[in-house]
């Protein structure tokens, strides 16, 4: 390809929200490459707000295919209606087959991805991944932007997602921003299961310790966290439950996002909000229970990552197999008080 001649890109994205934020990471690079290519990302609706704060972005494809739906000729149709788009590449970031059946029905001419359920008939360029050599996933995304090699580049891309400003009605009725000068965001869920949630009344302490501060907490989630929110709320002194704003449930992605822009610290288990709080550039403290940092951690400058060492960690259960969840429970509050002290932020 000549020298900054134009290049349409479809990018098929990760279904998650932490790892759709470090997709953005493989965008910049692609930008940085040929600051004219055209970046179409194929995503499902729900991810839309994490795209539309991304600037590298040109045009949101959306797609309805759940995760782990087949569909096989809802596909080729999705496929063959992009066939007019002109594009030259795809990078196909899930490593799984289906992923990468709508660039071929599409005819894309360059397809690029990482070997996975033999999908090596559906890439011209399907790479042998190296785990010792990449370990990270941010350096398996943007690996794909650079020719083949045996070690990741040099450069990692952090993401950078640019807010937009919060509707006033809810910014101000729903947080109290105005009357709090600094705020601590909690976000207590994870999808992947309680071998990644620290405890409620961990959560709790922190936040009425914060709240003796005159600061404000801030608690997020969606509707499937509201019973360890309510756990949280039920544990913070009575004195000051009402300078905990209560959010979980109540706000979509785009909202949250935005609302997490202006929070002062992010505490928050292994989870996507996790990652939109470090694209955000927010002081965040990441809690790692049966996960680890070494594949997935919030890119950013600011940021403390707690963990135990003890023996069975990290399992990469979903469930602790001996019932003690160790790996969380030794993680005393202390520690979390101490990262945000680190911060600039006395709170002891």
């Amino acid at each position: 390809m000549a020298k900054n001649s134009q290049d349409k890109v479809l990018i098929v994205g990760p279904s998650w929200v932490g790892d759709m934020v470090m997709s953005q990471a493989l965008y910049k690079a692609l930008k940085e490459t040929n600051p004219l290519t055209n970046i179409s990302v194929l995503a499902r609706s729900t991810l839309r707000p994490l795209l539309e704060r991304m600037p590298e972005v040109d045009e949101i494809l959306n797609s309805d295919f759940a995760h782990g739906e087949l569909r096989l000729s809802e596909r080729k149709q999705f496929g063959m209606n992009l066939q007019d788009g002109n594009f030259n590449r795809a990078f196909i970031l899930p490593l799984s087959f289906k992923s990468a059946l709508i660039p071929w029905h599409a005819k894309i001419p360059n397809r690029i991805g990482w070997r996975g359920e033999w999908r090596n008939i559906l890439l011209t360029d399907c790479r042998k991944l190296d785990k010792k050599a990449y370990p990270l996933m941010v350096q398996r995304f943007i690996g794909l932007a650079y020719p083949e090699s045996t070690q990741p580049p040099d450069d990692l891309f952090f993401p950078k997602l640019l807010p937009k400003e919060p509707n006033e009605d809810f910014k101000y009725s729903r947080t109290n921003l105005s009357s709090k000068k600094n705020v601590l965001a909690i976000c207590p869920g994870a999808e992947f299961g309680k071998s990644k949630q620290w405890p409620a009344e961990y959560f709790a302490e922190v936040a009425t310790r914060v709240l003796r501060k005159g600061w404000g907490v801030w608690i997020f989630g969606s509707s499937n966290d509201r019973s360890v929110a309510d756990l949280i709320l039920g544990n913070i002194e009575e004195d000051f439950r009402d300078s905990c704003i209560d959010l979980v449930g109540k706000t979509d992605l785009s909202e949250a996002i935005d609302l997490l822009s202006l929070v002062s610290v992010v505490l928050s288990n292994d989870s996507g909000l996790m990652h939109v709080a470090a694209a955000l550039g927010k002081n965040v403290i990441g809690l790692y229970g049966s996960t680890s940092p070494d594949f997935t951690p919030p890119l950013s400058n600011s940021k403390k990552l707690i963990s135990t060492d003890i023996e069975c960690r990290p399992c990469f259960e979903r469930e602790c197999r001996f019932g003690h969840l160790r790996c969380l429970t030794e993680i005393k509050p202390e520690r979390v008080l101490d990262a945000i002290t680190s911060f600039g932020q006395d709170v002891n």
